[in-house]
């Protein structure tokens, strides 16, 4: 009879012991539509026992200090050539887990209404941090703007400029301030990111836009290098490598693409 309680009882407690706790992790990303995306990537990775806190970043360099000292455990806002940039100049152990979105960089004007209406001696705003400055340099060239010295790769400067026909004044400014810049400069090349929420829609207000084939800017979750093994981090791939995330970029992202 003894025997029989105990058994009972012990099935009893095996049968209303708590389940355990999701794992929680915390994320950065960029401000803007990343967090239409990240809000269903929270909610599909809280089904696989993921409990992902989302951090807000309003700037680019940031979020990998955070995830390098560990005050994160991934973050997902940059591309390959801004990541190569940050490991070479700061020696962050830091690598890309799984692709995201491109997001092509344009150039927009309230001046011009097309590249060929940019003036001789006009002023275009890039942004000023290596890889994306380098990007808008590119972008410039593909437009025939200016040009560029021969195996310069893609991380050029404006001291990479060996032809300037319009001779245009290439002004650096903070990424995140390019599109208030519109006033004040001919033209500037400006991120998605920070285009979408100042109501301009790439491919539609832009009079130039890079093209996404074969592009080397696509976005992508990071994680520190000894945790890119981690049961955690193929959970959070999961959880936006699908096809509702899909749908949602292509719905409610303006010009972005899905990378996977």
């Amino acid at each position: 009879m003894r025997r029989r309680l105990f058994l009972v009882m012990a099935a009893f407690a095996l049968f209303a012991a708590p389940a355990a706790a999701d794992q929680k992790i915390k994320v950065g990303i960029s401000g803007g539509d990343a967090e239409i995306v990240w809000a269903k990537v929270k909610e599909i990775a809280a089904k696989d026992g993921l409990d992902v806190q989302v951090i807000v970043f309003n700037d680019y360099l940031l979020p990998n200090a955070a995830l390098d000292v560990g005050d994160l455990d991934a973050n997902a806002f940059q591309h390959r050539p801004f990541l190569d940039n940050q490991i070479k100049t700061r020696g962050y152990k830091i690598v890309a887990v799984g692709e995201t979105i491109v997001a092509p960089i344009g150039l927009y004007s309230r001046k011009a209404k097309s590249v060929a209406e940019i003036k001789e001696g006009a002023s275009i705003g890039i942004p000023n941090d290596p890889s994306n400055g380098g990007r808008a340099l590119r972008l410039l060239q593909a437009e025939k703007l200016i040009e560029l010295k021969d195996g310069v790769g893609i991380l050029p400067t404006a001291l990479d400029v060996t032809g300037n026909p319009r001779k245009l004044k290439i002004r650096e400014i903070d990424a995140a301030q390019l599109p208030r810049s519109l006033d004040d400069v001919d033209a500037a090349v400006i991120n998605t990111n920070y285009a979408v929420p100042a109501g301009l829609i790439p491919g539609k207000d832009s009079i130039a836009i890079e093209s996404p084939v074969n592009n080397p800017y696509n976005n992508f979750i990071a994680v520190r290098e000894k945790d890119k093994d981690a049961p955690w981090v193929a959970k959070l791939v999961r959880a936006y490598q699908n096809d509702t995330i899909r749908q949602i970029i292509k719905d409610k992202l303006p010009g972005q693409i899905p990378a996977f």
